[in-house]
């Protein structure tokens, strides 16, 4: 009987245990509660995502949105236009380093003007430096050129200037009024008949017809003939007397050079003709002498005194009393060639300009 007490007693309590697992299985569990959740209406599906797939790695963050500025509105809508290429503006050009020549005939290679302001005159000069060891001037047509040493400042350069105005704008004043002088001079008109100045006399032009061009020159007459295609024009005319004129030049100078080379014992090593629009001669440490071909215009005296000139300068490369004495040596009577070489200069007409 206590047997059977006891398992009435316990199967009681059985299906107790067992009632109370069946209720908790029909209620929802709290993941059901959750998926459950509603706000606004709006159920909310926070485990949507299977947790036990694998996890999908997170995006990096983004930064946050620029702001938007605002605009007011146009109070007219906008144009529509066609879209057009943006291309960049054209480079602007730069200013060049170095200053121009100020006066454009004086060519592109011309080295530039310096300017210094000398009382009510404004002087204008090109600058040259050198190894020489004091300072230079030099006046020509085309005005003044200073030569100076690569130590002496452009300041120390002015002062010289300064110190030297006077001759300097005598020598600038006797220039220009030559310039003008020759400018108002005739020009030659180059037809059959024209004289030419040679060797401080004048030769005629003979004008003549040919196949090609060629020149003779007939002492005897003092004739210069040229024969010249028909439909030459004056400028192949003036080039083909030109080229008659430098290789008679050339002829003549090497025969003076040798002439008084020997006389003072010296020897040059080479010679050119020069085109230089006033130095008559130069020599180079070199033992270079270059003659202006237009002293072929001049007499024979005025072309010896420059040869000798020259022929001196391989003794002493300066203008000094001893150099004057080696010229003197070979060529006495210097001092009167050299006025008249100047005023001769003077009086020649404009032939090639």
């Amino acid at each position: 009987m206590d047997r059977i007490r006891n398992a009435r007693h316990f199967a009681s309590r059985l299906q107790r245990w067992l009632d109370g697992i069946g209720g908790a299985v029909q209620q929802p569990t709290l993941r059901e509660h959750i998926k459950a959740l509603k706000v606004n209406d709006k159920q909310l599906d926070l485990f949507a995502q299977d947790f036990s797939a694998s996890p999908t790695p997170l995006a990096a963050p983004t930064a946050p949105p620029a702001p938007v500025a605002l605009k007011a509105p146009d109070a007219v809508p906008p144009v529509l236009r066609p879209a057009t290429p943006v291309t960049s503006p054209p480079p602007v050009p730069l200013a060049p380093s170095h200053p121009t020549p100020a006066d454009p005939q004086r060519g592109a290679d011309a080295p530039p003007l310096r300017q210094l302001q000398l009382g009510a005159h404004t002087l204008e000069y090109v600058l040259r430096r050198s190894t020489r060891r004091s300072i230079g001037f030099m006046i020509d047509d085309d005005g003044l050129r200073v030569t100076a040493p690569k130590r002496i400042t452009l300041g120390e350069i002015d002062n010289a200037i300064r110190a030297k105005q006077g001759w300097i704008l005598s020598k600038l004043h006797e220039r220009s009024e030559r310039r003008e002088q020759r400018q108002q001079r005739p020009v030659i008109r180059w037809i059959d008949g024209a004289a030419i100045p040679y060797l401080g006399g004048e030769i005629v032009l003979r004008l003549h017809q040919a196949a090609r061009h060629r020149a003779s020159f007939n002492p005897q007459t003092a004739e210069l003939h040229v024969w010249l295609t028909p439909h030459s024009t004056e400028q192949q005319l003036k080039e083909r007397i030109k080229a008659w004129l430098q290789h008679d030049a050339r002829r003549l100078f090497e025969q003076r050079l040798d002439l008084y080379a020997a006389r003072l014992g010296v020897r040059y090593a080479s010679f050119a003709l020069s085109s230089a629009g006033t130095r008559w001669g130069s020599c180079t440490v070199q033992r270079t002498i270059r003659l202006n071909w237009r002293l072929i215009h001049f007499a024979l005296p005025l072309v010896d005194y420059v040869v000798a000139h020259e022929l001196a300068h391989l003794r002493e490369m300066n203008h000094s009393p001893r150099f004057w004495a080696e010229v003197a040596s070979i060529y006495p009577d210097y001092e009167d060639a050299k006025l008249v070489l100047r005023k001769r200069a003077q009086e020649l007409p404009p032939l090639f300009a």
